[in-house]
């Protein structure tokens, strides 16, 4: 049986003076799954994630039902700091997570914070650093580091407390598409070495295909689908107003998959999806 990394048990939100924004959340995200959440702009992603955390509704306050557990402890009297220890989240405003002038004490802050002694501060903030690609940038001011640097940054000093949850909403949202693939490449790095549990809310899912192990979708503050990667996408599929959220090479698999009654691998990369649809549509019965 697969133990469950964050649970959700008919949860429901709403801030103050709004509307409810999630409508009773039933969902398990699995222990050690590299798992997305995607869906339609306002479909409740961002807000899910701050209850993953904890930080809704115990920091921002408003109306609740129903419960959140992570790694078996439900986030109910729970203080933000307590559970930070076991789960680390990075927001799309990156900027405003940052509260120090240079890029170790923005990392040696959060573990102070945490009662690590000094020795082990120092020896967690130069290996961090060595983790997110910015070897001996202990003493650089932070207006000395780029957007993506500051972005890797922050998730440094997320990473150092060792989390054994690690929640990013739409963390290359400022990046281009080389610094976004990039980042991915080195988060997945990160997850294999640490053997951590994942979650990545992203609008464009295609820089993380290669590497997405489970996914949930939200529509309209609700689960829409959620399961195993290919099992989620499938679900996504039959419902037509939210196919776009798939990464393209699946809407393509599907869609071909529908048409011509035939079954496809579970692609990962272009080349891979290219070498099979020569194989059946240009030298296989269906050329």
């Amino acid at each position: 049986m697969n133990e469950t990394a964050i649970k959700f048990t008919n949860f429901h939100y709403g801030y103050i003076n709004s509307d409810i924004i999630l409508h009773n959340i039933n969902l398990d995200v699995r222990k050690g799954s590299f798992t997305i959440i995607s869906g339609p702009s306002g479909a409740g992603k961002t807000t899910l994630c701050k209850a993953m955390a904890g930080i809704i509704p115990y920091y921002y306050g408003g109306r609740y039902a129903g419960d959140v557990e992570v790694l078996g402890v439900t986030t109910k009297g729970k203080r933000v700091s307590d559970l930070a220890m076991r789960i680390g989240l990075m927001l799309d405003d990156y900027e405003s997570q940052l509260v120090s002038l240079t890029a170790g004490e923005e990392i040696a802050f959060s573990l102070l914070n945490h009662g690590f002694a000094a020795e082990e501060v120092e020896a967690r903030t130069k290996q961090v650093l060595m983790d997110v690609g910015l070897p001996g940038r202990e003493n650089y001011q932070l207006d000395e580091l780029s957007g993506g640097q500051r972005q890797r940054l922050l998730l440094a000093s997320v990473l150092a407390v060792h989390p054994e949850v690690l929640v990013l909403d739409e963390p290359v949202s400022a990046m281009d598409p080389d610094g976004a693939n990039a980042l991915y490449k080195l988060l997945y790095k990160i997850y294999k070495e640490y053997n951590m549990t994942v979650v990545v809310v992203e609008h464009n899912i295609n820089f993380l295909l290669p590497y997405v192990t489970d996914m949930i979708v939200m529509n309209k503050g609700r689960v829409a689908a959620q399961g195993f990667f290919e099992e989620a996408a499938a679900m996504t599929y039959a419902i037509p107003e939210l196919r776009r959220n798939l990464p393209e090479l699946w809407q393509v698999k599907l869609n071909l998959e529908q048409r011509f009654g035939i079954s496809l691998r579970a692609w990962r990369k272009e080349a891979e999806a290219l070498e099979e649809l020569k194989e059946k549509f240009v030298g296989g019965a269906l050329g």
